[in-house]
């Protein structure tokens, strides 16, 4: 029985070409991240599956992750997200590193799913964290540097909205405003968190459900309902309001608006699903019909780092899929033409590979990037193939040429054909590199 050329299931091959469209997100991401003094770091793609049930949930842990009982039987996991593992990391060099700390890092990161459009099991994140800044500068700048991300990209802010809450608003909402148990409240938000995913009149069933007896007789299933009604800050009840959560939050979204961010909205349902985030949480959303969805978030997570039996460190940070991201872009045609990265193919003329191999050190000595058709196939055949990778220029070379170093350069693009200089030729494609 032949071999299936198939991938594996949710996970993608990248031809060149494909290649190319991450590569842009790539070199983007490090650009930005780069822009805002933010420094590259990387880290084993297995770690021990204790890491994630410590605090990334039980949906992760037991459903998502890909884990297995290795030849030392040690439980590990191929990591399905990168927090857990950068505060390993931090916590592993806590008094030795420079604080405010900005990292980032773009891992391929794998989870056990259902594969659907935005959601694979395999996946590259960008992934943004600041440790060492306990103040709302940090969830401003992550978000800030989020937004000029998606701005690098091409993207305006009709395209997207940035929707922000706190966790530790709804741990007191849960807990003292209406009065829930630990499990009542743990399960409740559980619930919040996939309410837009749900029927509502499942979800107002699984609310009441959750009620005992009296709480019922006390309205507490309708005033649930009504408070996640709320769409502004300002419709929440006037003692909500002066909490100190509610005052971060409003805090933040007047920073945001200095900073020209007219797309930001409070939203009361939005928890994010991970165990560990501890106070303001916040989630970028696709406005556009098609893809209308969040595409990533992160938060404010204070307490992972001591876990690992150090001092805490406060912290901030996001997550940005490849895959959602290519959707958005792709969604709304913000995605350019790519190239090949090759400049130019050498076309041989007779036996000349020894003449042509020296010119082409020397091209791409002087930054171009080239390779050679040394193949005894016929020209138009070599020309279909150059059209087909996506090479826009052939450079013809036969002993003539060699001896009089002058080169009939052929754009494949336009058909136009004219003879120049190697350095003349060099300048040519570098001014149409730049376009």
């Amino acid at each position: 029985m032949a071999l299936s050329t198939q991938p594996y299931k949710g996970a993608r091959d990248f031809y060149p070409e494909d290649k190319r469209v991450q590569d842009y997100m790539f070199d983007a991401m490090r650009r930005v991240c780069q822009r805002f003094g933010y420094e590259e770091y990387d880290a084993p793609i297995l770690e021990p599956l204790e890491l994630y049930a410590a605090k990334s949930g039980e949906e992760i842990v037991n459903e998502q992750t890909y884990s297995f009982v290795d030849r030392g039987d040690r439980h590990v996991a191929i990591r399905p997200e990168m927090t857990p593992t950068v505060s390993r990391m931090v916590a592993a060099r806590r008094q030795e590193l420079a604080y405010p700390l900005r990292w980032f890092s773009i891992p391929n990161l794998w989870r056990y799913e259902r594969p659907q459009r935005g959601r694979l099991r395999e996946h590259w994140q960008l992934n943004v964290d600041i440790f060492g800044e306990s103040g709302l500068s940090a969830e401003h700048e992550v978000i800030v540097l989020a937004d000029n991300l998606l701005k690098e990209l091409g993207a305006k802010h009709s395209m997207y909205e940035i929707r922000l809450n706190s966790r530790m608003f709804m741990d007191s909402l849960l807990k003292n405003y209406f009065g829930l148990s630990d499990v009542q409240s743990h399960t409740l938000g559980k619930l919040i968190d996939r309410k837009n995913k749900m029927e509502a009149a499942v979800f107002e069933a699984d609310v009441d459900a959750l009620c005992s007896p009296s709480q019922k007789d006390e309205g507490l299933h309708e005033r649930i309902l009504n408070i996640l009604k709320v769409s502004k800050l300002e419709e929440l009840p006037a003692e909500l309001q002066q909490q100190p959560s509610i005052k971060q939050l409003k805090s933040l979204m007047e920073l945001l608006a200095q900073d020209g961010l007219d797309n930001v909205s409070f939203d009361i349902t939005l928890m994010r699903g991970f165990d560990y985030y501890t106070d303001i949480v916040f989630e970028v959303f696709d406005t556009n019909s098609e893809n209308n969805r969040s595409m990533f978030g992160g938060g404010r997570y204070d307490g992972l780092v001591g876990l690992f039996g150090v001092e805490p460190i406060a912290t901030v940070g996001f997550g940005m899929g490849d895959v959602t991201l290519a959707n958005f872009l792709q969604t709304h045609e913000l995605l350019p033409e790519q190239h090949s990265s090759t400049d130019v193919l050498l076309v041989l003329i007779g036996d000349v590979y020894p003449g042509a191999s020296k010119l082409a050190a020397e091209l791409r000595e002087m930054g171009l990037n080239v390779s050679i058709d040394a193949t005894d196939r016929k020209i138009d055949k070599k020309l279909k193939s150059a059209t087909k990778q996506g090479t826009r220029y052939v450079l013809f070379v036969g002993s003539t040429e060699l001896q009089e170093e002058q080169y009939p350069l052929k754009d494949l693009q336009t058909g136009e054909e004219e003879k120049h200089s190697a350095q003349r030729l060099v300048s040519l494609i570098k001014d149409y590199r730049k376009q």
